[in-house]
């Protein structure tokens, strides 16, 4: 680990901070398996990945939702009306228990907490609505005002650049190995939540912390302080 507390924490949103558990139930509503729901918003990504190869910046949302006209079964009586179903569970979705806590941990630190997420603002921010955490966060921020997706570089540059902060002084913080991997690539500090006890990848750079939770990172990030 570092000797120094990063000056800038950078939290992903989707899955990382937000649970996407209930989506599943979002699909059994609609008459679709639930086991279906990680298809599809592994797919979203993919989709969006190749499009932000080929110097495209997509629209989440658009992704997602055409992306459901394909996944959900023919079985589905209004594929509109399902589809809709499907994507309103975006602003509905509670945070994973360890955030609350946690987020407020790394304030009392006196860390700046931003967002960077692939997804809409909007839906980060209801999310901190929801659970009381808004005020925590200095800045929500999203991939559509960036010129690409992460995990492409200019995704993290754009967020260092809005926060005027070096990536040395930065930390990105998300479950996805791909997202750590491409911020360590950035020049960020990085963080993995692994709260699935999960092997990392070892084709992808390592994180520089690999946290069991948001609540974990914060009392690792207190010693490193108390230490220095």
């Amino acid at each position: 680990m570092a000797s120094a507390l990063p000056r800038l924490v950078i939290f992903d949103v989707n899955e990382t901070l937000s649970d996407m558990g209930p989506m599943a139930d979002r699909f059994a509503a609609v008459g679709a398996p639930p086991g279906l729901a990680a298809t599809w918003f592994a797919s979203v990504l993919r989709d969006g990945f190749a499009l932000t190869a080929t110097g495209q910046n997509p629209s989440f949302a658009e992704i997602a939702a055409q992306s459901l006209t394909w996944h959900l079964p023919a079985a589905v009586d209004d594929l509109e009306a399902a589809t809709r179903h499907v994507m309103e569970g975006f602003t509905t979705l509670p945070v994973h228990p360890d955030v609350v806590p946690g987020v407020r941990g790394l304030r009392d630190l006196g860390l700046r907490l931003v967002t960077l997420t692939n997804g809409a603002t909007t839906v980060a921010r209801g999310l901190f609505d929801r659970n009381g955490i808004s005020d925590a966060f200095d800045r929500l921020l999203s991939v559509e005002d960036a010129a690409a997706w992460k995990p492409a570089g200019p995704a993290y540059h754009y967020a260092l650049e809005v926060c005027e902060v070096d990536g040395r002084d930065a930390m990105l913080v998300a479950v996805h190995p791909w997202d750590i991997h491409g911020a360590s690539r950035a020049g960020l500090r990085t963080c993995w939540i692994n709260r699935a006890e999960h092997h990392y990848p070892r084709h992808f750079d390592a994180p520089e912390i690999e946290a069991t939770s948001i609540v974990d990172l914060a009392d690792r990030l207190r010693r490193t302080g108390a230490a220095t």
